[in-house]
């Protein structure tokens, strides 16, 4: 069975996978699960009391740039290889991503956004996660086993990494359309934010697209027909550049996923994101209807 290069896969397609014992150097599985610290979730726990057999644990606030003062922002590419060199992987092995995800996705994305950048194409999301890989009844496991170390060299793509000086830049050229993965309450500073020292809001030019719409009510990915629509009725034209952002650069990657699966081929991702946007811009670049406004 080749390895299919879609974005998405479907539990049935991984279970099969797993009964055929295809598990190993050429196909693995992450658990990518990440929440925002006021969830109050253990993910590495979670993973050692229940994941989908074969999986190893990703963990994106250990692969990251550990001298940022924001959280998990991407690493070096040596980092990056010697990480997932030590999760079994090649540059030959395709990578398949879940999270544990009560909406079917939320940190999966980033995970096979992280495998792109570093110019991995083999990556796949698991559609509906391991919300989904439950209710079609596929077996867990706790059970863990360490991979045999490969050698993985990642190449990343700068030019898909943009900056807080590029979103600046943008906003004075308007030449791209920035797409922004929070919540609408957030986006517009009615809600706040999940960070006690970052209020809520968004920078001029934004288009908001929460992530959940990129989701059906069981959790599933969109078909590409659905995301079609889903981008034309936000008023994003998927001919011209799209530069993702969200709260701290995860769920930003929804989107891009999204724009992958419609032939986009450049995945643009500011990762910064809203946590160094409101930290770095000047009370005037912070647009809010609330109490989003810096002093």
């Amino acid at each position: 069975m080749a390895a299919p290069l879609r974005a998405v896969v479907s539990a049935q397609w991984l279970a099969d996978a797993i009964k055929s014992k295809l598990i190993g150097p050429k196909l693995r599985i992450l658990d990518g699960s990440w929440y925002l610290p006021k969830s109050k979730r253990n993910t590495r726990e979670e993973f050692n009391q229940k994941h989908i057999p074969g999986a190893s644990f990703f963990d994106i606030d250990d692969c990251c740039d550990k001298s940022s003062q924001y959280d998990h922002m991407l690493p070096t590419s040596s980092d990056f290889s010697r990480y997932v060199g030590d999760l079994g992987i090649g540059n030959d092995t395709h990578v398949i991503v879940y999270d544990t995800s009560d909406m079917g996705s939320f940190s999966a994305p980033r995970v096979w956004w992280m495998f792109r950048v570093f110019g991995h194409g083999s990556v796949s999301v698991l559609d509906g996660g391991l919300k989904n890989w439950l209710a079609e009844g596929h077996p867990v496991t706790s059970d863990c086993s360490k991979p045999e170390r490969r050698d993985f060299q990642a190449e990343l793509n700068q030019s898909w990494v943009k900056s807080f000086e590029d979103v600046m830049e943008n906003i004075k050229t308007k030449k791209v359309q920035v797409v922004d993965a929070r919540s609408a309450g957030r986006f517009r500073g009615t809600d706040p934010e999940p960070r006690e020292d970052i209020q809520s809001g968004h920078f001029p030019g934004a288009i908001n697209m929460p992530y959940t719409t990129f989701l059906d009510s069981s959790g599933k990915h969109h078909n590409t027909e659905a995301l079609t629509k889903l981008f034309k009725d936000a008023g994003v034209d998927l001919e011209k550049p799209i530069w993702a952002s969200c709260g701290s650069g995860v769920t930003a990657c929804h989107i891009l996923l999204a724009a992958d699966r419609l032939g986009r081929a450049d995945l643009f991702l500011y990762d910064g994101a809203w946590v160094e946007w409101f930290k770095r811009a000047s009370p005037d670049l912070i647009i809010s209807e609330g109490k989003g406004k810096k002093e």
